[in-house]
């Protein structure tokens, strides 16, 4: 099949300026479309809980790419839920809503990992998405994201609107998020480490007990990922963006440290929760549809965010 020529095409990226956004519009430009014909919606001047704001974002654009969220870790998912689900559930439905009615050629949506239920067989399978309720923790997040794929479905069925979802693994890379109270798990760890350099200390706390595993795909992956289902996918079946492979926390922070070269003590706190206990994605569709596989090693893609993070820590 041909892929999309994006040249001239009128592209709207929300959640441009954050920390996957940037990198999708650089590798929508290496593929051939044109930085001035790319907009980005910002939370502060484009409020996509809004209707009208939907609408007007929509107005002339061929391709949307929904990157907008409202999210963070397992911290700020306990703390507020009801947002959580609100926020992201009224963004996406409304702005997929606005498309159709616009007549946007085609609609890309990126949802998330913790759509897919608690226990889930590993590694995770498109399949397997309605097998049960997704982990408690943030189960308001994924299952508002988990809503706008059967609104993308019964949208190509009623209209034949092309609307595509893709379920990237959690993400990490420059330019993360590294606020402690909202962010994922490595910008996390890599500040926690780092801050207890600075102040001397010889002892880490982390949550929970070390033994759930996870998969992680470097942000300019992700980005390639996002950029190749755009231009080549068009289906309805939802696809996993990863890379296949699967570390535990403990390992994870164990290869952080040593990164880092901070020789303390990890100290569990084994009364926090340890969220989902496996997670690892069957990459093999992503490949057999558009030809993606990851292409950043885990220990060069950990060592340049930690850079990054050195060098921005002020």
């Amino acid at each position: 099949m041909t892929a999309l020529e994006l040249k001239n095409k009128r592209i709207l990226v929300t959640g441009g300026a954050g920390f996957l956004g940037r990198q999708v519009i650089d590798q929508l430009c290496q593929a051939g479309a044109d930085r001035e014909k790319i907009t980005v919606t910002r939370s502060h001047d484009c409020d996509l809980r809004v209707w009208e704001n939907c609408q007007r974002a929509a107005d002339q654009q061929d391709i949307i790419i929904h990157l907008a969220a409202h999210v963070g870790g397992i911290g700020l998912n306990r703390e507020k839920p009801a947002e959580l689900f609100y926020d992201n559930l009224m963004m996406g439905t409304q702005l997929i809503h606005a498309a159709y009615q616009q007549g946007v050629e085609k609609f890309v949506c990126v949802g998330t990992i913790c759509a897919y239920p608690k226990f889930t067989p590993v590694p995770f399978k498109e399949e397997d998405l309605w097998a049960g309720y997704p982990e408690e923790t943030n189960a308001p997040y994924g299952i508002a994201k988990k809503a706008l794929l059967v609104q993308l479905e019964s949208y190509r069925q009623q209209y034949g609107f092309n609307g595509v979802y893709l379920l990237p693994v959690n993400l990490y890379g420059p330019e993360d998020n590294f606020n402690p109270s909202s962010s994922h798990v490595i910008p996390a760890l890599i500040r926690k480490v780092h801050e207890a350099q600075v102040k001397g200390e010889k002892r880490l706390p982390a949550w929970g007990d070390g033994s759930p595993t996870r998969e992680f795909l470097y942000s300019t992956d992700a980005a390639l990922g996002i950029v190749m289902a755009t231009q080549s996918y068009n289906e309805s079946d939802p696809i996993n963006l990863g890379t296949g492979e699967e570390i535990s926390i403990k390992d994870l922070i164990t290869l952080i440290c040593e990164l880092m070269e901070f020789d303390g003590e990890i100290v569990w706190e084994t009364d926090k929760p340890n969220g989902q206990p496996r997670r690892c994605l069957d990459t093999q569709k992503a490949k057999a549809a558009f030809g993606f596989t990851a292409q950043v090693g885990f220990r060069e893609g950990l060592k340049n965010t930690i850079d990054w993070w050195r060098n921005n820590a002020e």
